[in-house]
Formats: structure tokens, C-alpha cells, sequence
């Protein structure tokens, strides 16, 4: 007996089908590719690793830029074959060449781009490791700042002292282009870690043990250094500026950072001994000898205070005199705010004239 059909309607399956790729999108792809490039274009600044400035730091952006355009023309050679085969000519291969397709292009081919760019890399890496022919600066990562000392004769200090014959100062490195400048590198508390991204690649600095990077500046200019390796509340401001000059203006810069503060007098000089800063900080040819905070003898002449934080200027130090952890959450420099802002600002302007 044959079933009454019922007279509801019964609903419409539809079959879904996979995306399909547009001739508009195909056309859209260079575009975008190229948009990219574009926004690369503008990784441009004093802390880009796309605007090298520094031996490794070229090469390796050029090692980069050529992976980078490897993957693009691959990525369209395997868009564009997919395409061929499964919408412009569909069987256009056999089971056998599809085969050899898969072991030459997704095997043999692989392993031949990738074997030459490992040589290629390596091949790179001596050169990065060749010895210095420059000066030998040494560096002490401290919380949350950047001890320096010029012309060293041996470590640089694990602890709070520097090596014999080292010129000090503080938050920013001056280096003399064309030369390979060796920098030992320590810290006596955490870990820390110096990079300068336009010029090299980042080294740790390490309690109890001394590190070397060499840094070997191609062009002039004022580059940002910052510390890669989080070591505490104010690791983010921790910064320091590298100042890449000829020769003869980083040899001329030591002499200056040699000599005696500007300054040896005066009601600034004081207010500052009085109210104790000379036992954390030295001015030479002062009495204030302290080895614990920055050197701060020509401190006015840096381009920065705070560790690359602010514009060095007179309303600047007497803010940071005032309230450091207000502008440098974590610093472990104290408030001086009990202190008349009379008396700051003289202070301040005292280590304004120390250039």
C-alpha cells in the first residue's frame, strides 16, 4: 500500500561550497603585500632595528629582508598553483606527477632553501665575533640605571666598583664609528640585559660573571639602548642613549669626562653636601665621593636624565630631586620633598651648570 504523501513542504537543502577565491582577490594580494612593505618602511627611528646603523645590525636585517621576500615569492607559487589546479584546470596533473610535485616541492625543495639559508647564516656569525680594534668601555646594569667607565683596564666591577683606570659616567655610551668598541658588561644585583637594536643584538648582564659584546657603529647619529631582560618595577624605563661619533669627538669626549666638574662652589654645592647626596653620588673635585647612584661630575652634558627618562634641564632635576618615584615608579633614590623647593632648586641648578 502506498504511503499518502504528506503535503508539507519539505525544506530545501542547499550544498555548501568551499570559498572561492576571486579573481579581485588574487589581484588584491601584491597590494596588500606591497601595503605591508610600506608599513615596514616606517619601523624608522633611534631604536628601530629596520634603520641599522651597527655592522650586525645590517647584516642581519638584510638576512631578513631576503627571508622575508623567499617566503613571498613561495607563498605565491603555492597560491597560484593551487589555484591552477583546482579552478583554472582542474586534472590538469596525473596521480604520478601530483606525486613527484609533493616529493620535489614539498620536500627536496625545502630542504635545499632552508640547508642555504642556515649556511648563509652562519657563515655571517664569525664576522660578528671578530676581535675589537677599538676601546674597551665597561658596563655595570644596576636597578635602574646604566654605570659606565671609559678606558678600563680589565672587568668591569660585579659589584658597585669599576675597573682601574676607568673614566665614569653614566647613562649614556658614546662610541667611535668604524671601530669595534668591546663592552664587558656585569651587574651586581639581577639580571639585566643591554641592546641597542640599531646597532647589535641584546647581551645579558649577569651577577657574578663578566660578558662581552661588540658594538661597531657604521654611521653617525644618537641611537636609544634599552634593558631587555625585566628586572624590576622601573625595567621599562630604563634606558640609555648610544652616541656614535668620529674618533677624533669620542677621544676628545673622554678627555672632558676626565677632568673635574665646572663647578667646585657655590651655595648649590652646599645645599647638595648637606643634604647628603654626595654619599650616594661623586662629583669629582668635590667632596662628594658617593659610589652608590650615577657619577653625576658632568651630568648637565648628557642628553638625558633618569636613565633616559627626561630632557636634561634645571626643572627636570629638581622634579626628580623632589619625587623620583613619582617619575620613575620603583627608583630607589629617595624623596627629597621635606627640602624647601628654594633649596632644590638650587641644588638643581647647581648640577645645571655641570657640563
Amino acid at each position: 500500500m502506498r504511503r499518502k504523501q504528506s503535503s508539507r513542504s519539505q525544506p530545501t537543502i542547499h550544498a555548501v561550497r568551499p570559498a572561492e577565491t576571486t579573481p579581485r582577490a588574487i589581484a588584491l594580494a601584491p597590494l596588500a603585500a606591497v601595503s605591508l612593505a610600506g608599513l615596514m618602511t616606517g619601523c624608522t627611528g633611534p631604536q628601530s632595528t629596520f634603520a641599522g646603523a651597527g655592522t650586525e645590525a645590517e647584516n642581519v636585517a638584510f638576512l631578513f629582508w631576503v627571508m622575508v621576500v623567499g617566503a613571498v615569492v613561495i607563498w605565491v607559487l603555492v597560491i597560484g598553483l593551487s589555484i591552477y589546479v583546482t579552478k583554472a584546470h582542474p586534472g590538469a596533473f596525473s596521480e604520478a606527477a601530483g606525486l613527484r610535485l609533493i616529493i620535489w616541492g614539498g620536500g627536496v625543495f625545502p630542504v635545499v632553501v632552508l640547508a642555504a639559508l642556515l649556511t648563509w647564516g652562519l657563515s655571517i656569525m664569525p664576522d660578528f665575533r671578530r676581535e675589537a680594534d677599538g676601546p674597551t668601555i665597561a658596563v655595570s646594569a644596576e636597578r635602574f640605571w646604566w654605570r659606565i667607565a671609559y678606558d678600563v683596564e680589565g672587568e668591569p666591577g660585579v659589584a658597585k666598583s669599576l675597573p682601574s683606570g676607568g673614566v665614569e659616567s653614566a647613562n649614556e655610551l658614546w662610541l667611535p664609528v668604524g671601530r669595534r668598541s668591546e663592552i664587558l658588561i656585569g651587574s651586581p644585583d639581577v639580571i639585566h640585559s643591554l641592546w641597542v637594536p640599531a646597532i647589535a643584538g641584546k647581551t645579558d648582564a649577569i651577577p657574578g660573571r663578566v660578558n662581552r659584546l661588540v658594538l661597531e657603529p657604521t654611521r653617525e647619529g644618537v641611537y636609544n639602548g634599552v634593558c631587555a631582560e625585566f628586572c624590576g618595577d622601573a625595567h621599562a624605563q630604563m634606558g640609555f642613549r648610544v652616541v656614535a661619533v668620529p674618533e677624533a669627538d669620542y677621544a676628545a669626549y673622554v678627555a672632558r669626562q676626565a677632568e673635574s666638574a665646572a663647578v667646585t662652589a657655590g651655595p648649590g654645592l652646599d645645599l647638595f653636601l648637606s643634604s647628603g647626596c654626595g654619599a650616594c653620588h661623586t662629583v669629582r673635585g668635590t667632596p662628594a665621593d658617593g659610589a652608590v647612584g650615577p657619577d653625576l661630575t658632568h651630568v648637565a652634558a648628557r642628553r638625558t636624565i633618569g636613565a633616559g627618562l627626561l630632557e636634561t634641564s634645571e626643572a627636570n632635576i629638581a622634579a626628580f630631586i623632589h619625587s623620583p618615584d613619582h617619575v620613575k615608579p620603583g627608583v630607589e633614590m629617595p624623596a627629597f620633598g621635606v627640602l624647601p623647593d628654594a633649596e632644590i632648586a638650587a641644588i638643581a641648578g647647581w648640577l645645571g651648570d655641570l657640563r
